[in-house]
């Protein structure tokens, strides 16, 4: 077998009643990807609850918990058996009155290697997470997992090139995507539909092309509230093809082989890394660039 050949899987699932409901479909859906010959599974933001940051209200902070906590260790026992690393957005629970939106990796060992929390927090309608989550003070991370040398970023993280080439740069090899994104279901037009669609995938795929990274979005699917998920889960080449994709609609468990060898092929090929001026991007720090 050609070890540098790794078979992720995404799951892509609509949300049942009850964290207990959704853990337990969580644990069926690796299992079933486990039987597929997935190594590496990413689990959707946020995955033991619907997305409740639709509104601003105080009940959700109830769901909450620590990192690592009961459910990471119900996610580790399964890693343990299956021999599989999971990926798992959790809301952390870190000291009372601060909360973080997070991603916990576990390795196929069974072992906790980390967690990174979401560093880009948005504030729109149907969106106010701001009120729930503190930015992230980790930094940007990688994982050393038995398969892949992954890193993890968080559905809004998606829209910064910043988050996605710091974690390349830090060697990973996978970027994992936890996701929670749809459209109002309000909005009926097709063609605006669209373009929101595209305009999430192409961000993606970008990152894939600029960092020589295979890229791996695992959204939720099914309406809650006034939004919409729009599934469409996908996992990219270094080079921007799309390998695998699930439908907009449905639930799924998909899977993809990622040859890590094609990263050497296409940086060589392409070598944006080569070619990166780092000593002009200090105004990378500053907000904005006023004219003088």
């Amino acid at each position: 077998m050609n070890s540098d050949i790794v078979t992720i899987a995404l799951v892509q699932s609509s949300c049942r009643s009850t964290p207990e409901e959704n853990l337990a479909e969580a644990c069926l859906k690796i299992r079933e990807a486990a039987a597929s010959g997935a190594q590496i599974v990413c689990l959707q933001e946020l995955f033991m609850t619907s997305y409740f940051c639709q509104t601003e209200d105080y009940e959700p902070f109830g769901y909450a918990e620590t990192i690592p906590g009961p459910s990471t260790g119900v996610l580790q026992s399964l890693a343990r058996e299956l021999q599989v690393a999971i990926v798992a957005s959790l809301f952390e629970a870190r000291a009372r009155g601060l909360y973080h939106n997070t991603a916990a990796v576990i390795d196929a060992d069974g072992a906790y290697l980390g967690k990174y929390r979401k560093m880009h927090i948005p504030d729109d309608p149907g969106f106010y997470e701001k009120f729930y989550f503190t930015p992230g003070d980790l930094g940007y991370k990688v994982f050393k997992t038995r398969y892949a040398t992954i890193g993890v970023l968080i559905c809004w993280d998606q829209w910064y090139p910043e988050a996605a080439r710091l974690t390349a740069l830090k060697g990973a090899e996978i970027l994992f995507y936890p996701t929670a994104i749809g459209w109002a279901a309000g909005e009926r037009s097709t063609d605006v539909r669209l373009s929101q669609q595209t305009a999430w995938k192409t961000m993606q795929l970008s990152h894939a092309v600029a960092n020589g990274v295979f890229v791996a979005a695992a959204n939720r699917v099914g309406r809650e509230g006034e939004l919409e998920f729009w599934g469409n889960s996908f996992v990219s080449d270094p080079f921007g093809q799309v390998i695998a994709e699930a439908a907009h609609q449905n639930e799924a468990v998909l899977l993809a082989e990622c040859d890590r060898s094609r990263i050497g092929y296409y940086r060589s090929h392409w070598p944006f890394l080569r070619d990166r001026r780092i000593e002009t991007y200090g105004d990378l720090q500053k907000r904005f660039l006023d004219e003088a």
